[in-house]
């Protein structure tokens, strides 16, 4: 299968609608938390977007159908003092899992990294998500470790009622 990957353009209405349709996909399903995109969300997260220059998001296309999706957010390593950036969704469309489409969405993600200076990416992902462990295994990720007598990290969430 032959796959062009191309850049998130938020302002473009065609590519906006066929990246929420994708997204939506991987909020329906059990490791995206499977109810799908709220109401809300469907309705503001593309002009909520379009204000953070810290967005970079990618749509991997085989033909004329989009098949996979990663958003990305730059951060900064006070370690390392320097700019990273963090995988926050990777999905491939369900049928189309197992063909390389999450490999190529990485190498995008590397690239934009390598050029925004990054030292490095991140992501988080479920613990039983074994297929996804692998494939990021694969494109070179490991648990993030100091010191191996401290253990690996743990991503944490604590969510914030509105007022």
């Amino acid at each position: 299968m032959s796959l062009r990957v191309v850049a998130v353009d938020l302002e473009n209405e065609a590519i906006s609608r066929t990246w929420l349709t994708l997204l939506d996909h991987y909020a329906r399903d059990p490791m995206g938390g499977g109810a799908g995109l709220s109401d809300y969300a469907r309705r503001h997260l593309v002009d909520e977007l379009k204000s953070l220059p810290t967005f970079h998001g990618a749509l991997a296309f085989a033909g004329d159908e989009a098949v996979g999706l990663i958003n990305c957010f730059a951060g900064f390593s006070t370690f390392a003092a320097r700019p990273l950036l963090n995988i926050h969704d990777i999905v491939t469309r369900a049928e189309r899992r197992g063909q390389g489409v999450g490999q190529v969405l990485l190498g995008w993600a590397e690239q934009r990294a390598r050029a925004l200076g990054c030292c490095k990416l991140t992501l988080e992902v479920l613990s039983n998500n074994t297929r996804a462990l692998a494939a990021y295994e694969r494109a070179g990720f490991a648990p993030y470790v100091l010191d191996p007598a401290a253990g690996h990290a743990l991503f944490l969430q604590k969510y914030l009622p509105e007022n």
